[in-house]
């Protein structure tokens, strides 16, 4: 018996058409759920161990499957966005409601954030142990918020720009000017951290056992920090598929969610350089 073909027609406007009677794409079986939650599993229980028992090779397992779950996974979704009529309107749509709820979680995660820091900065008689209700502590050295914070906060404001001139140019179908908004973003997000990781060097407080300024600090600019890395390496893989020719003016949400995600890493910096490094310095550390 001949098997049928599923293979997707076009349409009038000369988009192809899902394959299917409906809109929505039935995503294949698919092993990697259950290997990121084994994966996952196992990287939490591997910190626990490492951290009690000296134990490391349970993380590292858990961190290996991790990863590879994720290469995996999303080179797949990758093959389904290159495969005509599967990535219909309606599916596209929900992509968009995802991401969008995505970023509102992660808001919430760095409201978590200042919530504490504004907590102790308006309230500083909370401050177990102080001697005096003063924010930041009596004693603690800040930076300067107009040496390397300012520098880095042109940074990202700079890769904003490009990554939105990056859009523009897929928008007009320009593929060269694109490939360079994208590398010039990547570059800058790299620089980003660098300049962080030399600032951490820098730092006039401890990064353990030195109360609840620096605890609050490192993290909420170290987390800040992960996201850039995360952002930085979407937009990487965005950069590969840019050049592999996988995006086009219609159909490029990949590229549009990690210019989203990246407008929201510039945001949360600016709310951190004034909040943090602005409103909260108090005597400035000389290096």
């Amino acid at each position: 018996m001949a098997s049928t073909s599923h293979a997707p027609a076009a349409t009038a406007d000369g988009h192809s058409a899902s394959p299917y009677k409906h809109p929505y794409h039935l995503v294949d079986p698919s092993p990697w759920p259950l290997t990121g939650a084994f994966g996952g599993g196992a990287l939490v229980l591997g910190i626990i161990l490492w951290a009690h028992m000296g134990v490391k090779w349970v993380f590292f397992l858990g961190l290996l499957a991790t990863l590879g779950t994720m290469f995996m996974w999303w080179r797949d979704v990758v093959k389904e966005s290159q495969t005509a009529g599967l990535h219909t309107p309606v599916v596209r749509l929900g992509l968009r409601y995802g991401m969008t709820l995505f970023i509102a979680s992660e808001v919430m995660f760095f409201v978590a954030f200042f919530w504490a820091w504004f907590h102790f900065a308006l309230y500083p008689e909370h401050v177990s142990g102080a001697a005096r209700a003063v924010w930041p502590p009596q004693g603690t050295l800040t930076f300067d918020p107009w040496g390397l914070p300012f520098l880095n906060t042109m940074i990202l404001l700079l890769s904003g720009c490009t990554v939105t001139w990056a859009h523009a140019a897929l928008i007009q179908n320009d593929r060269k000017a694109l490939i360079q908004g994208l590398s010039l973003t990547v570059i800058l997000g790299v620089l980003f951290t660098a300049l962080q990781a030399w600032e951490y060097t820098l730092a006039p407080f401890a990064f353990s056992g030195g109360g609840i300024y620096p605890s609050v600090f490192f993290l909420a600019t170290g987390f800040h920090g992960f996201h850039v890395i995360v952002g930085t390496t979407f937009l990487a893989v965005c950069l590969f598929r840019a050049i592999k020719g996988h995006f086009t003016p219609e159909k490029h949400f990949g590229f549009e969610a990690a210019a989203w995600y990246w407008h929201f890493v510039d945001v949360v910096w600016l709310f951190l350089f004034v909040c943090i490094y602005w409103f909260g310095a108090g005597e400035i550390a000389h290096h």
